[in-house]
């Protein structure tokens, strides 16, 4: 592995047009393109396409096309989920989807970060990424935003088009920007 593959898997500043990591992005759109070409009915291409690209994809998960990731193998997607249409994950950190979980259509998880004081580094392109985690049986709402170093627990519910910029604890839903604990479930 090369020094900025090494820092960005580590969480430090790293560049994001380092050629290694442009390099590993292109394969990622390579299968993505071929994922998202598929047609209805072709389940066993799309997952055998999924299989190659996620780093894990549990027992009777699913993703509906367009999809859309930077990497691939950082993403994670336990037993018997599914992400709905237009899902984007920047997978610049791991990306941990329990079992059992729904997301909706336009959901983001997001994982990456840059610079905001220093304008200079920005400018050159350093940033860093923060892992997601989520939890087993949560289901996200159409068009949710999940932000960088976010973890949400198991059975918690996102209503849509939250954005959830902190921790959620399980078995509670949440809703709105930033999304906030409405009740427990």
């Amino acid at each position: 592995m090369g020094e900025h593959k090494d820092r960005m898997l580590a969480g430090e500043p790293y560049r994001d047009n380092d050629p290694e990591l442009v390099a590993e992005r292109l394969r990622c759109q390579g299968l993505l393109d071929r994922f998202n070409a598929t047609r209805a009915g072709q389940d066993v291409q799309r997952r055998s396409i999924l299989e190659e690209l996620l780093g894990e994809i549990g027992e009777g998960s699913w993703i509906m096309p367009r999809f859309q990731c930077d990497y691939g193998y950082l993403i994670r997607l336990g037993r018997n989920s599914f992400l709905n249409y237009d899902a984007i994950v920047m997978d610049c950190a791991p990306v941990t989807i329990g079992d059992d979980v729904s997301i909706g259509p336009r959901a983001q998880l997001l994982t990456a970060l840059h610079p905001m004081d220093d304008h200079a580094l920005r400018r050159d392109r350093w940033e860093t990424a923060a892992p997601i985690t989520i939890g087993d049986n949560v289901w996200l709402g159409g068009g949710v935003i999940v932000c960088p170093g976010v973890s949400i627990g198991p059975n918690a519910v996102v209503g849509a088009g939250s954005v959830v910029t902190r921790d959620l604890p399980e078995k509670v839903f949440a809703a709105g920007n930033p999304a906030r604990v409405i009740r427990p479930l």
